[in-house]
């Protein structure tokens, strides 16, 4: 499938979806649209991700080429529907392309865009959408044969996904039968399939984890959890602690940022960073033996791969057990610890 991915004034930093999708799916990106990078290409700003041009809007794709859908590729606090996107939604439904949006604002609710769709017979996929039968945790995580890890972080956007990810990728190239399981938007439209823990009823949001990881332990031998915020979080620990407790895993994976000095979007310092492994195996003692495997570091703002790798072993001194950066020097030191 040929998408086209919207990051309007968000790319690459601010645009995790974007990137994701850029770096994971099997879809053939042919456009990233973003109006202030507009002439250039996606791998002027990221490597190791698809190459595809940056364009102004939708108009500018020519007609001729051919594209399947528009991923919203940008999912700002709160999830809300950005109006300046509207007319690119509104081209693309137009030209007959699929829209998929992981946003908290259901476009399938929007009456101009059901409208368009149902004219050009396009499918709206909300991917933050969750099922409807959804129930409490009965605990049976605690049962799968498989072994399960989860990743979990010192604050949101630390990179929770691409070390999920790339723990996945690399045990299924070294013959591990491992699975992926998706709990959020990036995740889902890698994947094509999972659950948005942070839309789920809270009551039933370690149950939608349980559900994933019991379907996925029952084919497979390893169950990679897609972690979602931080237990530090003033506004979103609660989707932290719904996974943690829903996935009752045997192995956690600490995700941190370089630099991160304190909470997204808040005036809060972060806790030390040598808290967090004890903060997170406490926390989850009361439903599982859940033990540090190790932990990922996201060294995107540093520059040379030299001054990378010192703080990757810094951090990696700091948690007391090994550390990674996954997407710039590979997950294997801590991808043997689970094995």
């Amino acid at each position: 499938m040929n998408v086209a991915v919207l990051a309007h004034e968000k790319f690459p930093g601010r645009a995790k979806t974007a990137v994701g999708v850029l770096r994971y799916t099997d879809d053939d990106v042919v456009a990233v649209l973003d109006r202030e990078n507009a002439g250039t290409r996606t791998t002027d700003h990221v490597e190791d991700v698809q190459d595809a041009p940056v364009v102004a809007s939708m108009d500018e794709i020519a007609e001729d080429e051919a594209v399947d859908a528009l991923v919203i590729g940008i999912a700002p606090i709160g999830g809300g529907f950005d109006e300046s996107w509207r007319a690119d939604v509104r081209t693309a439904l137009e030209r007959g392309c699929d829209v998929h949006a992981g946003l908290h604002y259901f476009l399938e609710d929007d009456e101009e865009f059901a409208a368009l769709a149902a004219e050009h017979d396009c499918e709206l996929w909300d991917v933050r959408k969750p099922p409807t039968d959804l129930g409490v945790a009965d605990g049976s995580a605690a049962d799968v044969d498989a072994t399960v890890v989860a990743t979990v972080g010192t604050d949101c956007s630390v990179g929770k996904m691409t070390a999920t990810r790339e723990l996945y990728e690399a045990a299924r190239e070294a013959g591990m039968d491992a699975a992926f399981a998706a709990t959020g938007q990036t995740g889902i439209l890698i994947e094509g399939a999972g659950i948005p823990v942070d839309r789920v009823v809270s009551d039933f949001a370690a149950g939608a984890t349980e559900r994933l990881v019991v379907e996925a332990a029952a084919e497979h031998d390893y169950v990679f959890v897609e972690g979602q915020a931080s237990l530090v979080h003033p506004a979103y620990s609660g989707v932290t602690a719904s996974i943690v407790h829903g996935a009752r895993p045997d192995y956690l994976v600490l995700c941190h940022e370089a630099g991160r000095e304190s909470v997204h979007g808040y005036d809060q310092d972060l806790p030390p960073v040598s808290s967090f492994p004890e903060r997170y195996e406490t926390f989850a003692a009361p439903v599982c033996d859940a033990t540090l495997a190790g932990g990922m570091l996201n060294t995107r703002s540093t520059e040379s791969d030299a001054d990378a790798r010192d703080a990757v072993a810094e951090f990696s001194e700091t948690i007391g057990a090994p550390a990674d950066d996954p997407v710039r020097f590979g997950p294997d030191s801590v991808l043997e610890v689970i094995r």
